[in-house]
């Protein structure tokens, strides 16, 4: 008879007893794709306004034209106030400091859907037969399904003195809009297209770069406006560490080399 050697027996033991393990995964209140539409048409509509006739005055940002209860406020007061400091201005929050009030007001910022079915949607249909259910459901049936989703933003601004009130600037309506859309053939996809994907994405995965049935796979919005790094000519950027080798470590070289940071 043949003995099981410990050490396998111990093995096979572990793998018996081999358990699985859960993630927890929780969702934010609001979906992704609605605040990326929101953020990106804000960019794209404070992107279009020129603010250099403010450059170089003292100014103070008035938000009280955007309703507290608006979500995003904060983001497009923030992007407001960023394209301001990049035109020259000087920004100040203390009010009496500033020789100019610029009033921000929002006309839209905000989100709508619009859907088409080509096919059966889900129903429920009474029972009418004896002994079956008494609410019989229809599931849906679709030979093709579209579901198109943009955000809106509509925003102004206008600038008057402080001290006399009289208005010196405006900058006229500027309107932008982001678009996500996401389509259905026979039962299979969502095929995500739209301004704020990087290409077409069949659930969630990016497919290649080629025209397809459904539009190109490239971005079709414009692309988002105050982003990406950039230094303002009021701002030098920080040299970079001086690396000192080895061998020039010595009291000779150290004396040399006091004015510069020591990378090792």
């Amino acid at each position: 008879m043949t003995r099981t050697p410990p050490r396998r027996a111990a093995g096979l033991l572990l793998v018996l007893l081999t358990g699985c393990g859960t993630t927890r995964m929780t969702d934010s209140p609001r979906a992704a794709t609605e605040m990326l539409l929101i953020s990106q048409a804000a960019d794209n509509a404070v992107a279009q306004i020129d603010f250099t006739p403010l450059a170089g005055k003292a100014v103070f940002l008035d938000a009280s034209g955007v309703p507290d209860k608006e979500v995003d406020k904060g983001y497009l007061v923030s992007l407001v106030r960023q394209q301001l400091a990049a035109a020259g201005a000087l920004v100040f929050d203390d009010k009496t400091r500033a020789e100019y009030v610029v009033d921000l007001r929002s006309g839209g910022l905000g989100t709508d859907r619009h859907s088409m079915l080509v096919g059966t949607p889900a129903v429920q249909l009474p029972g009418v037969v004896p002994g079956l259910p008494t609410n019989l459901s229809v599931p849906e049936l679709a030979l093709m399904k579209k579901n198109d989703q943009r955000g809106v933003a509509k925003v102004a601004v206008f600038a008057y003195s402080r001290v006399t009130g009289r208005a010196v600037w405006q900058s006229g309506t500027s309107e932008a809009i982001s678009q996500a859309k996401d389509t259905w053939v026979f039962g299979a996809g969502p095929f995500s297209r739209g301004s704020i994907r990087k290409r077409t994405e069949l659930a969630g995965e990016p497919l290649p770069a080629i025209p397809t049935l459904f539009g190109s796979t490239t971005p079709t919005g414009p692309p988002a406006g105050p982003v990406g790094e950039q230094f303002f000519p009021n701002f030098e950027a920080p040299a970079p560490p001086r690396v000192v080798p080895a061998g020039l470590l010595g009291v000779t070289g150290a004396a040399a080399v006091a004015d510069q940071p020591v990378v090792r």
